[in-house]
């Protein structure tokens, strides 16, 4: 059984840890910021730390088992649909690690836990300009494009803008609603490409309605 001052060091290296990162979701203006990561990280020690002295055997597993599920519940919570595309991903994925890192602080591992913290940081700061990078030379795009269903050519023509433009269709839907056809078509390409037919549709007079 460990000391109270042993203890105490893995509650400020706790709050130390989740306070770095949090700091870091906290300037993005992230939902799960500074004190929510610090309290995860300092939540998951302690159930360890307590996992420790209880009845041996199999209790440690069970603990470490159950912060796993509970945290999954909460990053969960982050995720949201922002138009067509999924939010909250990252935020979700670093509760989820502040867990981690919080179960080997508790266990003891506090060396591996700053050198999983350093990584953390490098992912999150660094990692963004590579996204960055990535973004520029593909980009993926969702529309909605709603034209009278009396003119049936109009998806046809559609369909053919979307290839002159370069963009690859990776899921198209139709459905027809009153005197409608309203037609969904998942998008890869390049932002500028995706920019030019979003423009053509624009432009398009046939077009009712568009959505991206």
């Amino acid at each position: 059984m460990e000391t109270f001052a042993e203890g105490l060091i893995k509650l400020c290296a706790a709050v130390l840890v989740g306070g770095v990162i949090g700091a870091e979701r906290e300037y993005q203006d992230k939902a799960a910021g500074f004190r929510t990561i610090i309290l995860i990280t300092l939540g998951s020690t302690l159930f360890t730390i307590f996992s420790m002295t209880m009845d041996p055997g199999n209790s440690r597993t069970r603990v470490a088992s159950n912060i796993v599920t509970g945290i999954g519940f909460l990053g969960a919570g982050a995720i949201m649909r922002e138009g067509g595309r999924i939010g909250g991903l990252t935020t979700a994925a670093t509760i989820w690690l502040s867990a981690a890192l919080g179960m080997g602080i508790g266990a003891g591992d506090l060396y591996f836990v700053l050198a999983a913290t350093a990584i953390t940081l490098l992912v999150l700061f660094a990692f963004p300009y590579i996204e960055a990078r990535i973004d520029k030379i593909r980009e993926t795009r969702s529309y909605k494009i709603v034209v009278e269903a009396s003119d049936v050519k109009k998806i046809k023509e559609i369909e053919q803008a979307l290839k002159e433009c370069s963009l690859k269709v990776s899921d198209h839907h139709q459905e027809k609603f009153k005197k409608t056809i309203i037609g969904t078509w998942k998008t890869m390409g390049t932002p500028k490409n995706q920019e030019k037919f979003a423009q053509m549709m624009i432009k398009n007079k046939d077009v009712k309605e568009l959505k991206y």
